[in-house]
């Protein structure tokens, strides 16, 4: 067995340590999902066996997300894809992007339900605070890979960044704010968030409004962390992770506020299917 920074190999099998951590907080993820489901009458089963759904659904919008809106350290670029399709195959090679991941893995669930004729609203809301735990735990991988980190600091808690993985305006400063560590404290407080929510206004809930509690919480938080963050994607001068954030915690805000006005009036809403 063989060492390296980022994972070790055995033969000529190589082990990333971010691929371990990310398995880890999927299936720590649906292990919360199985026991968060039972409430809403879903059975621990049932979260495992839609497990492949969500997770390759997934990875394949987390795929698609960088390679429409690549960071800045990847030094790759849409086209670039688009001339070299078979690199799009190639997930370590560029990365994830955790806006595709959570569309992704919502689409997936959205099949899954469909084809076996389950509750999506039902799902979803079981799911989301799963989510939060399992990406609070995943967040340990870009530590690992000493990957998006954030603005230049140092603030006691900074953490030091070796020189290869610094960005080319930074190379002469080492330590940095640990982005990650706020995303995953960050996550966690979502957990627990909306759990508090889920069991306090349990009478006044509709179904649905747990997953938009969600779209509400993580997009702000994440909105707010992007001013620290310095690898980005950018569009026409903008930070698109940061642009599509404030957007979509603004529709699910809306969306709260409509379902829960006096005289709203639709029977039921798509999200309650």
């Amino acid at each position: 067995m063989e060492f390296f920074g980022t994972g070790f190999s055995i033969g000529p099998l190589t082990v990333h340590y971010y691929g371990v951590i990310f398995l880890a907080g999927v299936i720590a993820g649906t292990w919360f999902f199985s026991l968060n489901g039972k409430k809403r009458g879903i059975a621990p089963e049932t979260a495992w066996e839609s497990l492949p759904w969500f997770l390759i659904s997934g990875i394949i919008g987390a795929r698609l997300w960088h390679v429409f809106f690549p960071s800045v350290s990847s030094g790759l670029t849409f086209s670039y894809y688009l001339i070299h399709p078979i690199k799009i195959l190639k997930t370590w090679d560029g990365g994830l992007g955790i806006p595709g991941g959570i569309l992704g893995a919502l689409v997936g669930i959205w099949l899954f339900c469909r084809k076996y004729q389950f509750s999506f609203s039902s799902f979803v809301d079981s799911m989301a605070p799963a989510l939060a735990f399992g990406h609070a735990i995943g967040r340990w991988g870009n530590f690992i890979n000493q990957e998006l980190y954030g603005a230049p600091s140092n603030l006691p808690w900074a953490i030091h960044i070796d020189p290869e993985y610094r960005m080319e305006p930074y190379l002469n400063q080492a330590t940095y704010h640990p982005l990650f560590l706020y995303e995953m404290i960050y996550n966690l407080l979502n957990m627990v968030l909306l759990l508090c929510i889920d069991r306090k206004f349990k009478k006044s809930l509709k179904k649905g409004d747990i997953l938009l509690s969600y779209l509400v919480i993580y997009p702000f938080g994440r909105f707010v962390l992007e001013f620290l963050r310095l690898d980005t994607a950018k569009m026409g001068g903008l930070n698109v992770n940061q642009m599509f954030m404030a957007f979509t915690a603004l529709f699910a805000l809306a969306a709260l506020i409509v379902r829960h006005r006096k005289g709203f009036s639709f029977s039921k809403s798509k999200i309650e299917q």
